[in-house]
């Protein structure tokens, strides 16, 4: 099975957990088979390959998220690369040159795309299996899996079947809906539209060549940031005249608030935290080294994380965004191919940021022309190049590097490596950074 995960967003709506470059789907909250917690990324990977341990994964994405996919999935998960944001059109578009240009994918070959991060269970994978046999048969061009509704939502657009059949041609598509509206359409057996199809390869190929005028995956790419901002719907779903829709009546929910996610949660806290026994249906995700006491609260979340504090009513959670838009702050936490980074303290001249390196991981070799850098490492064992000069690392070593100089580290052991980053200077930007090759 080819698969396509969408995976986009900036997650302000599950801000301080989210941001800029850890968006929802990265945000580590469910128990895994092992108990560890895993992100919803990780866990629709990880259901993909229960079912289909030959399952050809690929993840359209934006640069800024991509480390975060190697550092929670490896190396080996396909990732088609968005230069920048044009919608779903143009995603989905380039994620299937990708798949016939770069992976050999044939053209024959019936391909599944949907969301990253939707809460379901088996039984949504068996019908990705389902609806991608569909495609293949080609009795239509098109083949959406509608979600049999459990309310009148005003979230979701919907799909008008021409009968309640498992499978039927669609008639129509509706926009969002007030929730009569919505009541109607249901009771004439409309299905949302979450966003999950599957088609031929060649049809989407030849789709693309008709709309964009592009040789291969490489030409695409290179001109990805001309092409306009169209969403799939409306680009093909809704011009199509073959389009058939598969009914899904098993679990499946979009964790898009605070409200939806805490439904979903195996427990009250995840974190250092104390509720109680006056605390009712309150949740809190603590991801800093403090303790959070909760005290006679209810319907209540409280999130906490480097990025700042949030407590609010559950039903109200859902109105985060405006006010989200009104901080400014740098990211204080991100997840990176080589592990991740964390920051303590931010001065008008200085900065200091935990640096976590994975086993076998390196940094990239760079220099930054406009500040110092002192490495304390304070857990584990590698070594450093500095300016062509390897040398070996444990707790208790200072490295010194002064503007300009190339340096990187290297995680060598089968223990993380630790490290306190201090920067000094008066312009200490992220875009400070010239790499190179070792």
């Amino acid at each position: 099975m080819n698969i396509i995960l969408l995976s986009g967003g900036s997650g302000q709506r599950l801000w301080p957990l989210s941001n800029d470059v850890r968006s929802k789907q990265f945000i580590k909250i469910f128990k895994g088979n092992d108990g560890e917690y895993e992100s919803m990324v990780q866990r629709v990977y990880r259901q993909i390959l229960e079912i289909d341990p030959r399952a050809n994964v690929t993840i359209a994405t934006s640069k800024t998220q991509v480390s975060a996919i190697n550092n929670q999935l490896g190396e080996n998960v396909g990732v088609s690369i968005e230069p920048c944001r044009r919608d779903t059109f143009p995603a989905i578009a380039l994620a299937s040159a990708y798949l016939h240009n770069v992976q050999g994918v044939g053209l024959d070959e019936s391909v599944v795309v949907c969301p990253v991060d939707p809460y379901v269970e088996k039984d949504y994978f068996l019908a990705l299996e389902k609806l991608s046999k569909l495609a293949e048969d080609g009795e239509a061009n098109l083949t959406l899996m509608g979600i049999d509704p459990t309310y009148p939502s005003e979230k979701y657009g919907y799909i008008i079947p021409e009968d309640k059949n498992d499978v039927s041609k669609v008639v129509s598509f509706k926009e969002k809906p007030d929730v009569v509206t919505a009541k109607d359409y249901i009771s004439k057996g409309a299905l949302w539209n979450g966003g999950i199809f599957a088609y031929k390869l060649s049809y989407l190929l030849d789709k693309a060549h008709e709309l964009i005028d592009f040789t291969d995956y490489q030409n695409l790419f290179d001109k990805y940031e001309t092409l306009e901002k169209i969403s799939f719907d409306y680009a093909v779903v809704e011009k199509e005249s073959k389009i058939n829709v598969m009914r899904f009546g098993g679990l499946w929910k979009d964790l898009g608030t605070w409200n939806t996610l805490t439904e979903a949660m195996d427990e009250n806290v995840i974190g250092e935290a104390l509720l109680n026994e006056k605390c009712e249906d309150v949740h809190v995700i603590n991801d800093m080294n403090i303790p959070v006491i909760v005290m006679g609260i209810k319907n209540a979340v409280i999130a906490a994380s480097p990025d700042g504090i949030l407590v609010s009513d559950k039903e109200q959670s859902s109105y985060i965004k405006p006010f989200v838009e009104q901080i400014e702050q740098p990211i204080m936490f991100a997840e990176k191919s080589w592990g991740s980074y964390r920051v303590l303290d931010v001065e008008k001249d200085s900065m200091t940021i935990k640096v976590t390196l994975n086993p076998g991981h390196k940094m990239n070799y760079h220099s930054h022309e406009r500040r110092d850098e002192v490495w304390s490492i304070v857990r584990g064992s590698g070594k450093t190049i500095i300016d062509g000069v390897e040398k070996t690392v444990r707790p208790g070593d200072i490295v010194d590097m002064k503007a300009g100089s190339k340096h990187t580290v290297i995680n060598d052991s089968n223990e993380e490596l630790q490290i306190i980053e201090v920067q000094l200077g008066t312009d200490i930007t992220v875009e400070d950074k010239i790499k190179y090759d070792l």
